[in-house]
């Protein structure tokens, strides 16, 4: 089944972000009480490029199959530990073409819009962890493993054990590229 694992927010803007027992999702800004929410860009690498860009980066979310491959790296990490909002289950989410919806059985729907760059932060986290989620596959093309960001395109609640539905766009599909 698809369905979510654990959400999580930080009104600051920290690396790691609190696990919640449920997250309001506001269409067209992101999630309430978190940093990264808004109409224009919040990460403060971006805003300090252009303030007035569109956030493309509202919702992170995370497999948590990704939580296993870590650990048997010997990393111990967790929900919540790499930033990310909603950690999935289920769902191959770095195989998603972009645009791609994501409805949840409370009624939000957050809309695919790329895939999360990985920052040096992962490494100040923990050391060699961002080596295992940004790599390069046998032809030398840049993998990035760290998640999915979107936009929220319905507002609601999300919480753990909710279901998840996968909408794709309509063909051809587009790869997700970093946002």
């Amino acid at each position: 089944m698809k369905s979510v694992v654990s959400v999580s927010k930080s009104a600051e803007h920290t690396f790691s972000k609190s696990v919640e027992e449920s997250i309001l999702l506001i269409e067209g800004e992101g999630v309430e009480g978190d940093a990264h929410r808004g109409k224009t860009v919040k990460h403060r690498s971006r805003v300090k490029v252009d303030p007035t860009q569109p956030n493309l980066r509202q919702i992170h979310l995370l497999h948590s199959e990704l939580f296993h491959y870590l650990a048997a790296m010997g990393f111990d990490v967790g929900p919540a530990c790499l930033g990310e909002n909603i950690t999935t289950l289920g769902i191959d989410l770095l195989a998603l073409p972009k645009n791609s919806v994501l409805k949840f059985s409370g009624g939000a729907e957050v809309l695919v819009t790329g895939l999360r760059n990985p920052c040096p932060q992962i490494e100040e986290y923990q050391t060699g962890l961002l080596s295992e989620v940004l790599g390069r596959d046998d032809s030398g093309k840049v993998v990035r493993k760290a998640g999915i960001m979107g936009v929220v395109k319905a507002g609601g609640w999300v919480s753990p054990g909710d279901s998840i539905e996968v909408e794709l766009p309509p063909k051809p599909y587009e790869p997700l590229q970093r946002v």
